[in-house]
């Protein structure tokens, strides 16, 4: 999503493309991002067969109360007189909680456990400007000047030799802060636009091959840098390419648009053996000013129909990989005139796949009384860094946590087994 969103929020997409957007590299579409390039023309990728992190961001600001509604709370319906659900509409609901009616698609792993939801998630402190709380949560390191965002430094601590393809941005040639940093990164609308207009030419493998590594090596700096790390993606643009272009396996069926074929995409390149360790996918749309009931149901049947082809996609593969969607902030919890909900604070994070302890909402939920609200606001009672330490500690034991995420008191919720 680009300029304004549907009501005209102008620090949400233009002003994040203008500032993180970086330029490409020797004709690539894709961008491709590192300070230590020379060390990727070595023939040693990533692990083929470890765990995968994958970060579906939905930009906008998504409305938590919506997507994991508090049906028992009278506050919450007193607040949105013509927006609430009823508990009778909802999905798999319990005392308090209950899923949007279009979470339908995943019904299946809410029922299996590998689907769960955790309430009251956010930022530590309210931050209702798209490109700031974006900002802070990919940066995820508050008060350091140091530009590397958490991914990065996840992918620093595996232990490996870095790799080009460790950790890559589909849907979106924006690399994203959360990858920004010493280990490389490569940010991509499609995995079409990867590679060197010639590499399919045989002689990138010999003395062409020999003079850019030669060329950029000596070049040094940024520009040397992203020239190597072009050269050595482009050795792998074949294998790539077939790996995301193959067609959806297991009957898989995918949203149309960006987001479906991102995540098709993404489920290609981790049943291929590639390596690919960590995956940022961008959902855009979820900034709803305006009809709110039609414009998030429209949203959560995307993300429900992508989530679900993506895990059937994945087949085996599965059992690798770990989902968790991320907000930059919540919604107001009282509906305004236009029958919306504007920028809040507390949201709610989705986890699937491997070792999440699913078909439950976990939440220290604090509740939507006068007294409990922040501000007009759902309360934040768990760091969203909380969320991913926990993923991060079961999947990615090699990885340091707290240099992860820096200076992070950590309180599990017991979201992971």
């Amino acid at each position: 999503m680009t300029g304004t969103d549907d009501c005209g929020c102008v620090d949400y997409g233009l002003t994040r493309r203008s500032l993180l957007a970086s330029g490409a590299a020797l004709g690539l579409g894709g961008v491709v991002t590192s300070m230590v390039g020379d060390v990727l023309t070595s023939a040693v990728y990533g692990a083929t067969g470890g765990n995968v992190l994958v970060v579906l961001s939905l930009r906008g600001g998504a409305d938590g109360l919506s997507m994991v509604v508090p049906h028992a709370e009278a506050a919450y319906h007193a607040a949105r007189p013509t927006t609430a659900l009823k508990a009778t509409e909802l999905l798999h609901a319990d005392a308090t909680f209950g899923l949007h009616p279009k979470f339908a698609p995943l019904s299946r792993w809410w029922q299996a456990g590998s689907l769960a939801a955790v309430h009251a998630v956010g930022l530590p402190a309210p931050n209702r400007s798209h490109f700031e709380a974006m900002e802070e949560l990919e940066d995820a390191d508050p008060g350091s000047s140091a530009r590397v965002g958490w991914i990065n430094r996840m992918i620093t601590g595996l232990g490996t030799q870095p790799d080009v393809l460790d950790a890559m941005q589909l849907g979106s040639t924006t690399m994203p802060t959360s990858l920004l940093g010493p280990a490389p990164a490569v940010a991509t609308e499609t995995v079409d636009d990867l590679g060197l207009p010639f590499a399919d030419d045989a002689r990138l493998s010999g003395a062409l091959g020999s003079f850019l590594q030669t060329t950029y090596g000596r070049r040094g700096g940024v520009v040397g840098s992203a020239g190597l790390d072009a050269y050595a993606l482009s050795r792998r643009t074949r294998s790539i390419a077939d790996a995301a272009r193959r067609p959806p396996a297991n009957g898989a069926r995918y949203a149309s648009g960006d987001t479906g074929r991102a995540m098709a995409h993404a489920a290609g390149l981790v049943t291929s053996g590639l390596g690919v360790r960590a995956i940022a996918i961008d959902a855009g749309g979820w900034d709803h000013h305006i009809g709110l009931r039609w414009n998030v149901a429209a949203r959560i049947e995307e993300l429900a129909t992508n989530l679900a082809a993506f895990f059937t996609d994945l087949g085996p593969a599965a059992d690798r990989v770990t989902l968790v969607t991320m907000s930059e902030f919540g919604r107001r919890l009282r509906e305004n005139g236009a029958n919306g909900v504007d920028h809040g604070y507390g949201s709610c994070a989705l986890l699937m796949g491997a070792g999440v302890r699913g078909g439950r909402v976990h939440a220290r939920w604090p509740g939507l009384g006068t007294e409990q609200q922040v501000d007009g606001d759902l309360a934040v009672t768990t760091d969203y860094r909380d969320v991913v330490a926990e993923v991060l500690r079961s999947r990615f034991p090699e990885v340091d946590v707290s240099a992860v995420f820096p200076g992070l008191v950590q309180r599990p919720l017991g979201i992971m087994a």
